[in-house]
């Protein structure tokens, strides 16, 4: 049994039946040439026989003095045939089909008495490929280190045919891991020396960021339970292109082509606010040769999206500006001192856990955009095609939209996630999205 770090613990006590609070991934294959039919059907039974299951994979949240959420427990056995599941999408086995399929399944609860993660292997598509819908709990893990963990799996050579698996796989050299009561110690020591420097950069912080504060909109309301998915690729070369032509980097480009959509969407339901949205942007305070896969490690940056301008350059510049000043104020700041400094600038949305409240207060920030870094090269599972990753992530109540892509191979693979009692027709974003794209295309040309 070990303690629950407190940024850990944060996921765990803010969960409820509206909010459910785990990462999820939608990945699509295409089975190698020479598969069989019942291709979706081996891969199922190999994934069975891989029981030897890391720690990380164990754990679940132990009652301690009464008390939930304060620590970890391991389950000595772990029933792979609740946790590893086959599904088939309905006929015809449409793509619509899938993604609802995977929507139904983002919406409900883990169970907390077992590890607290699924991967559901799901076939039926008309064009014979197949899908593993996979989620895991962020009090376990954050969305980086999520997809660096399915990433692991795969591998670049297209006649492996072994099945890797996220619960176990080979571990790197590094270095020996502390446990979770010492390394909580450690940060909460780390965070508590260096509250003046926190203090200042916190001040900068709001004096930068005071004009841009988040108006209420649609979005900011108490949400439901059921959630909705949507998804779709984009070629990476056209926003490279756009990059290129302004002078920006690739994350603001992101960026505007999401307040150009959100844009779009408000104005076609008469509800823009003349202020600026506001976007919460996650940062990974994860190093490049950082492969640890237990906790959170992720800061936040505010941008303006500046939805209030029409010309889409211009809107772009705001943008980039807006991630340029938070940015400077992370810089100078340990990884403690960056967690310390995003955990105070979010900590309205705890508010957000008395939903009689959000109608009354001021949402910190308007949607969270997330920009995961994926594979840059075609890889391959058990010799089936990776075709796309779509990572589906958390609406919060107050929040009821969420954004967030990730790179695989040539493109930008974004996974919509809203309330669908708050976020009617939520298809029309990924519509708007291709406008704002192309709008920002022919103004840069």
């Amino acid at each position: 049994m070990e303690f629950i770090a407190p940024v850990d613990a944060v996921f765990l006590l803010a969960e409820s039946r509206e909010q459910p609070m785990h990462v999820g991934s939608l990945q699509l294959f295409e089975p190698p040439e020479d598969a069989g039919a019942d291709f979706a059907a081996q891969v199922h039974e190999k994934l069975l026989h891989c029981a030897d299951i890391d720690p990380t994979f164990r754990k679940h949240p132990a009652t301690v003095l009464g008390t939930p959420q304060l620590a970890w427990t391991y389950a000595e056995d772990v029933e792979l045939d609740y946790h590893v599941r086959r599904l088939a999408v309905p006929g015809p086995g449409r793509m619509d089909q899938l993604v609802e399929l995977a929507s139904g399944l983002h919406g409900s609860l883990l169970d907390r008495h077992r590890p607290l993660w699924e991967i559901h292997l799901i076939e039926g598509l008309a064009d014979g490929r197949f899908a593993l819908y996979s989620k895991m709990h962020h009090a376990l893990i954050d969305g980086v280190s999520a997809q660096r963990l399915l990433r692991r799996t795969l591998t670049s050579d297209p006649s492996a045919t072994a099945a890797r698996v996220p619960w176990h796989l080979p571990r790197t050299r590094r270095k020996a891991e502390r446990s979770g009561v010492r390394a909580a110690t450690r940060n909460l020591l780390s965070a508590a020396t260096s509250g003046a420097s926190v203090l200042r950069a916190a001040r900068e912080a709001l004096l930068r960021q005071q004009p841009f504060a988040a108006p209420r909109t649609m979005f900011n309301v108490p949400i439901g339970g059921a959630r909705r998915s949507v998804v779709r690729s984009w070629p990476l070369d056209r926003l490279q292109q756009v990059k290129k032509a302004t002078g920006s980097t690739l994350n603001d480009v992101v960026l505007a082509m999401s307040a150009g959509a959100l844009r779009r969407y408000l104005v076609e339901r008469n509800a823009l606010p003349d202020k600026p949205l506001i976007a919460m942007v996650p940062v990974s305070l994860r190093s490049e040769d950082d492969d640890e896969t237990n906790g959170v490690k992720v800061g936040a940056a505010l941008c303006n999206l500046a939805t209030d301008l029409a010309d889409p350059l211009e809107r772009l510049r705001v943008v980039s500006a807006s991630m340029h000043d938070s940015k400077e104020v992370y810089r100078a700041l340990s990884c403690n001192q960056t967690m310390a400094l995003s955990a105070l600038m979010l900590s309205p949305l705890a508010l957000n856990l008395v939903p009689a409240l959000i109608p009354w207060t001021n949402p910190t920030f308007n949607i969270v955009i997330s920009n995961v870094p994926g594979p840059r090269e075609p890889m391959y599972w058990s010799g089936a095609r990776l075709d796309a990753s779509y990572p589906l992530s958390i609406p919060f109540d107050g929040q009821a939209v969420n954004i967030t892509l990730t790179s695989n191979a040539g493109n930008l693979d974004f996974g919509l996630v809203g309330c669908r009692r708050s976020v009617p027709q939520l298809p029309r974003l990924l519509d708007h999205l291709e406008d704002s794209l192309a709008e920002l295309e022919r103004a840069a040309d």
